[in-house]
């Protein structure tokens, strides 16, 4: 069998002719209610208890059971099934190959590793099932904007460990960065721009913000780096303010992100930013500016002896394998602060979020022989 009809990728072609954009992020968008039936299907062909958990109306999460002959550990394979928007794409929803790649909407980010963990699954039912043990195959909404999805799987279910299946280029990453979403305002004084006395000028101030902003992000980046995450960051996302021309604007807004590391407080990016504030307050009494978090999800690490990463090594036969980490957020956090001890482990390619997206088409059955061998020895009874 060549690679180009292997079951997964066929699986994968037909994933990625679905249109799943995320509808938060792109209002209008369908989501992900045809692509959630397309998996159920999948599933329930080879044999799986399907189950749906309704996340948001028309965005359910769909969860497949593979139950072993006997009691034993349960390990969950987790993926994402919404993507980004699709602008600059001429045609992201027809899967097209060539020269090893698989291109298209999704491809690599994560339809490519959600096909593998179907297909895993399948794989074990067609070759005797799990001795003891059970697979959950859990594909899920919203990764891309909130991760409503997740939040709501971990609330009715639960396992021994997870594989979360993001494109790593076929590493093993125990561990990712977080985030914090930060608003920032300053406020001004409204007057004609003929008249400097009677105004303040809010875009004005906001670059003083804006200035201390980047001596902090300098001093972030020259920190020691942590061994697998680097070091923390932040960048300005967007910024706006002022009302027209010929008069002094009144508020401006910023809209920042900062990128968090496992051992940082959940509190300490709002306080660098709060301090920034209070330091321009005692530098002008006139100043007056406020910070709210709009939205944080925390980094997340896995420690490098736990026996899931070093049982996954050694079902890619590669036992002495490093560990990584990823620099992006993943619903492995989700998990794994629900209890459930994550790795990342997914195919390779390139274009994540971008107007040429692929998967290297070996990656993905790479991918999800190593899940097989990985779901066989690790689910037997404890």
């Amino acid at each position: 069998m060549t690679a180009h009809s292997d079951p997964v990728i066929r699986l994968l072609r037909d994933l990625v002719a679905i249109n799943s954009v995320n509808p938060t992020l792109v209002p209008g968008a369908p989501g992900e209610a045809e692509i959630a039936a397309a998996v159920a299907a999948a599933m329930r062909g080879f044999g799986l208890d399907v189950q749906t958990q309704q996340v948001a109306p028309g965005r359910p999460n769909t969860i497949g059971v593979l139950e072993g002959r006997r009691k034993g550990r349960t390990l969950m394979f987790c993926g994402h099934v919404d993507t980004v928007g699709v602008a600059g794409m001429t045609q992201p929803f027809a899967p097209d190959e060539k020269d090893g790649r698989l291109y298209g909407r999704g491809a690599q980010d994560m339809k490519s590793g959600v096909a593998a963990m179907i297909d895993a699954t399948r794989v074990l039912t067609e070759t005797g099932g799990l001795d003891s043990g059970r697979v959950l195959v859990a594909a899920v909404v919203d990764e891309e904007h909130s991760s409503i999805g997740a939040d709501a799987l971990v609330t009715q279910w639960t396992a021994d460990a997870a594989v979360v299946t993001e494109p790593t280029s076929l590493e093993i990453a125990v561990g990712h960065k977080g985030f914090v979403w930060i608003d920032v305002q300053v406020s001004g004084k409204a007057a004609h721009g003929s008249r400097p006395a009677d105004g303040e000028d809010a875009i004005l101030r906001m670059g003083r913000v804006l200035m201390h902003l980047e001596a902090l992000d300098r001093a972030l980046q020259a920190r020691v780096p942590h061994p697998l995450l680097g070091t923390g960051s932040l960048h300005a996302s967007t910024i706006e303010g002022g009302r027209e021309l010929s008069s002094y604007p009144d508020s401006a807004r910023l809209q920042m992100e900062r990128r968090t590391l496992p051992d940082e407080p959940a509190s300490a990016a709002l306080g660098e930013v709060e301090l920034i504030l209070e330091r321009l307050r005692r530098e002008d009494s006139t100043f007056r500016g406020r910070a709210r978090v709009m939205f944080s999800r925390p980094a997340y690490q896995l420690a490098a002896d736990h026996e899931l990463p070093q049982t996954l090594a050694a079902a890619l036969h590669a036992p002495s394998r490093n560990l990584v980490g990823m620099s992006f957020w993943t619903d492995a956090a989700v998990l794994g602060h629900a209890g459930i001890p994550s790795v990342l482990f997914g195919p390779g390619g390139a274009g994540l979020h971008s107007t040429q997206e692929f998967v290297t088409i070996a990656d993905v059955l790479v991918c999800r022989d190593a899940l097989v061998e990985l779901a066989r020895r690790f689910c037997q009874a404890s």
